[in-house]
């Protein structure tokens, strides 16, 4: 009888990455995946230790498998949690069997047939002593498939030096995938019916930096864009301020692919406080790099992240955040409260913002945010916008458009059936604050790749 495996992903995209790598190679193995834990030979859990919640979200996880498990099943705990945690893990979820880290994915084979073939009354380690991305790929695409989206790994880890940040204690230092290796997956995506390739990294802007290059995120978006002309949608997430250079915005601007969508994570708009963060502080460049995308690129979509409650801010550095907000009126925000993290160099500040605060200010920023993202979304009332559909519900077709990516954006809806993975241009009728609602003018509408028509 096959065996089988049932794997949960936690965590963010490049989480998902790793964990379909995993069950690629489980598949090429002999393995079945499962749905079902209870009739799974091998129960894989990709654990995220970002933040103190997905911490606990993880362990929970954990618990629960390690709970319901048979006596020839076995519990591996792979990822960002182990990786950091290691042996912590196993002393608060009696019952697992490996730990498998983030950097070695890979070797997931090596481990369940280790485990299945001796005696393990002490749990497997699997964990290299330096943070460092291994290379060896085992001829494995690094993409996620979701619908008729693809979420594609450029690098893996960061040199970024932000105090809050536990990745670099996880991942290691930035390292960059070969560019024809990310080429080719993307051609294989595209031979596949893929309609959007989602870049991703914990920087994308930093690509190619350590292989020597420049303009690494450009390039690689030129060479895309020349060998996979059939993927109707490029997306880039996860920017870093300071490194989106003149060549970057001239291929966004210049080639229908790219999105004209970007996500920026910049924290925070206070000066004092993003010092405090080790996270760059020249606020004009944003103003001014912003401006200049605007001017280029009429359309820009624009997604960032804040931070609120982080040690030290003071009502009046939170004030400057929201008159940050104000002036750029970026289309999404997505916002959380600080998290105290051990071993970030942020720990000296401790944790002194009270959560209460935390939180009354989150609702503020958010409320504020709710009323400008409102405005934006009414500005594309009337006007045609290319939708990819995610499915049907109810006979209302869900879709997204270039300003939304998977998940962390809005939806439009639509009062249509309308095939899931079809793109085509939908006539926006209504706005909300996250959402938009819009209507097919005529059914034998050709699909096309053109972004935005108005």
């Amino acid at each position: 009888m096959m065996a089988s495996f049932h794997l949960v992903s936690l965590g963010c995209a490049k989480n998902s990455v790793d964990s379909e790598s995993m069950a690629r190679l489980l598949g090429q193995a002999g393995y079945q995946s499962s749905e079902d834990p209870a009739s799974a030979d091998v129960l894989i859990v990709n654990t995220c230790g970002f933040i103190g919640p997905a911490k606990e979200e993880s362990l929970q996880t954990l618990r629960e498998l390690a709970e319901g498990k048979k006596r020839d099943q076995l519990l591996i705990a792979a990822g960002c949690l182990t990786q950091r945690y290691g042996a912590e893990i196993v002393g608060q979820v009696p019952g697992i069997d490996g730990i498998l880290g983030t950097r070695r994915w890979m070797d997931i084979i090596d481990v369940v047939q280790t485990l299945r073939s001796t005696q393990h009354p002490e749990p497997l380690y699997h964990l290299p002593d330096v943070a460092t991305v291994d290379e060896d790929e085992r001829g494995i695409d690094r993409v996620a498939l979701q619908g008729a989206s693809a979420y594609l790994k450029i690098a893996d880890g960061c040199r970024r030096p932000c105090a809050f940040c536990a990745i670099p204690l996880i991942k290691g230092t930035a390292v960059s995938r070969p560019m024809e290796t990310i080429v080719g997956e993307a051609q294989r995506l595209q031979a596949h019916g893929v309609r959007e390739l989602i870049l991703i990294a914990q920087d994308t802007t930093d690509y190619g930096h350590d292989l020597g290059m420049r303009e690494g995120l450009a390039e690689l978006l030129e060479q895309l864009v020349q060998h996979a002309p059939d993927i109707d949608w490029i997306r880039v997430m996860y920017a870093y301020p300071g490194y989106v250079t003149e060549r970057f915005i001239e291929a966004m601007a210049t080639h229908p692919q790219i999105l004209t969508y970007l996500d920026i994570p910049l924290q925070h708009g206070n000066r004092e406080t993003l010092r405090r963060m080790r996270r760059p502080s020249n606020l004009e460049w944003v103003y001014s790099t912003i401006e200049k995308m605007r001017q280029a690129i009429p359309d820009l979509s624009l997604r960032t992240t804040f931070i609120v409650g982080y040690p030290g801010e003071t009502e009046e550095e939170f004030e400057d955040l929201l008159e940050f907000i104000k002036a750029i009126r970026f289309d999404r925000v997505g916002a959380f409260p600080f998290s105290f993290e051990p071993g970030t160099t942020s720990e000296v500040l401790g944790d002194p913002v009270p959560d209460a605060l935390k939180l009354e200010r989150l609702d503020r920023l958010m409320t504020l945010q709710q009323s400008i993202s409102l405005k934006r979304n009414q500005e594309f009332i009337g006007r045609n916008l290319m939708t990819l559909i995610e499915g049907t519900q109810d006979g209302i077709s869900l879709g997204r458009t270039y300003r939304d990516a998977p998940e962390v954006d809005g939806l439009v809806l639509i009062e249509a059936d309308i095939p899931t993975g079809e793109m085509l241009p939908v006539r926006i009728t209504g706005a909300m604050p996250y959402d938009l609602t819009g209507q097919i003018e005529h059914k034998d509408q050709q699909v096309s790749t053109m972004k935005v028509t108005g």
